[in-house]
């Protein structure tokens, strides 16, 4: 076991919730060590329910094209605590993350806080420590009583898509979640809106004319499209020709935008357009609509079969996920089969339904990685209910070996779905963990 591992342990005990919404804590936390949030570079807070870790990899992408240096906070991870904290470009060290850790256990001297507000603490001061030009901050859950809003002055927001997530914590419609991710807005900080739900837009709206933020929104005040082969983006200031971006997917199209929106709304975030273009290409965001080109997993399916990963997990997410399949099979006819795992606290049948009358058969699998994820039995289910065909596994493994051997004459386009930890253990298993 890595020290880390062990702190992260320790840490889990502090408190008897996984998550529970509050800024107390981490502010008591952090006045102690120093208030290391003031002294980190200057920011850009990225809240949304879907389309967030993608946003902020295109930025990054297109800020490091420019020159930047750019400290990265996102969460969950896919297989190593490690990948949450990106300084200056590279992901943090053991040594220096444990040492970190000793020191926030230290100070927080065993007083209750959840493992996402000590983590996010001990974050701050690595930012706060290493020098860079810009940090982008995403959000973990929700935005109001995230433990990152303890930034004042960012300068920008972003809010990605808001769509039915996490109704325990934030609300049971869109306006009530809207309305949480929303509580990053802050005064006179420009803030870029992705497309919107009318429901969610308007709860968004209402809380920047409360606080006084002024707002850059999808479809209003900018366009993100594809148009012959390539992206055109659209604002005031102009327009710009763009080749598509690397990561695949009509949604990636509205992240990319967001990401560019954001570039143009302040001047401290600014990037050439050759800068923007060459971020599109670079950009890498694993588990979202990823092709596993090579592994040991990829070897287990016949010759010419492809391998995909996109740990999308509500009903939004299917809907993007099913649209790129649909593509996909545009261009390059296969039969589609699905390999999915799911927690007990996602809304299996609402993202299963996207892949009706798309995907021929879908195999329910177990995730070992967490205590809240659906039986096997339970993910078929679910996708039987939704009129799909499916059967359970023992394994992603096992559910490829049975993919293998069902296969016809044409080799099968395999997408491994439906949750972040399920994406994880397919990384680690097949040897491509990030990094």
């Amino acid at each position: 076991m890595r020290q880390s591992d062990a702190y992260l342990e320790r840490f889990l005990a502090l408190h008897p919730k996984e998550i529970d919404l509050s800024l107390g804590r981490i502010e008591q936390l952090l006045a102690e060590l120093g208030d290391p949030q003031l002294a980190m570079p200057p920011c850009v807070q990225i809240a949304g329910t879907n389309g967030k870790g993608s946003t902020t990899a295109f930025l990054r992408a297109m800020l490091e094209a420019a020159g930047k240096r750019v400290h990265v906070y996102t969460s969950p991870h896919l297989v190593r605590f490690h990948e949450r904290i990106r300084l200056a470009g590279t992901f943090v060290d053991e040594d220096r993350l444990a040492a970190t850790f000793e020191e926030v256990e230290r100070v927080n001297a065993g007083r209750a806080i959840t493992l996402f507000e000590i983590t996010t603490a001990a974050a701050m001061l690595l930012f706060a420590r290493e020098p860079a030009d810009l940090l982008l901050l995403e959000v973990g859950l929700g935005g109001r009583f995230d433990a990152t809003n303890v930034v004042q002055k960012p300068l920008a927001s972003v809010i990605t898509p808001v769509s039915l997530d996490h109704q325990k914590f934030l609300g049971e419609n869109l306006a009530a979640i809207a309305h949480e991710k929303a509580g990053i807005l802050k005064s006179l900080t420009p803030a870029v809106i992705a497309r919107q739900d009318p429901e969610a837009l308007a709860a968004i709206e209402r809380e920047a004319a409360k606080v006084g933020a002024p707002l850059s929104v999808s479809g209003q005040d900018w366009q993100a499209r594809e148009e012959r082969g390539r992206l055109v983006f659209e604002d005031g200031d102009g327009l710009l020709d763009l080749p598509l971006p690397r990561l695949v997917g009509r949604h990636q199209i509205e992240n990319a935008g967001a990401a560019i929106a954001t570039l143009r709304a302040s001047r401290q975030l600014s990037a050439p357009a050759s800068a923007i273009e060459k971020g599109l290409g670079a950009v890498d965001w694993p588990a979202r609509m990823q092709r596993i080109a090579h592994g040991r997993l990829l070897g287990l399916l016949p010759a010419g079969s492809e391998l995909w990963l996109d740990g999308g997990h509500n009903p939004d997410g299917g809907r993007a996920i099913a649209s790129t399949l649909a593509e996909l099979d545009e261009r390059s006819p296969k039969p589609i089969v699905l390999v999915v795992g799911m927690l007990n606290t996602k809304d299996s049948d609402g993202f299963l339904e996207a892949f009706a009358g798309l995907a021929g058969r879908v195999y329910g699998a177990p995730i070992t990685s967490s205590a809240a994820a659906r039986s096997p039995e339970e993910v078929v289910s679910a996708a039987e209910r939704a009129g799909l065909a499916a059967e359970p596994c023992a394994s992603v493994e096992d559910g490829l070996a049975k993919i293998a051997r069902a296969a016809g004459p044409v080799p099968p386009r395999v997408l491994i779905t439906g949750s972040l930890y399920l994406a994880g253990e397919t990384l680690a298993a097949n040897g491509t963990a990030p990094g």
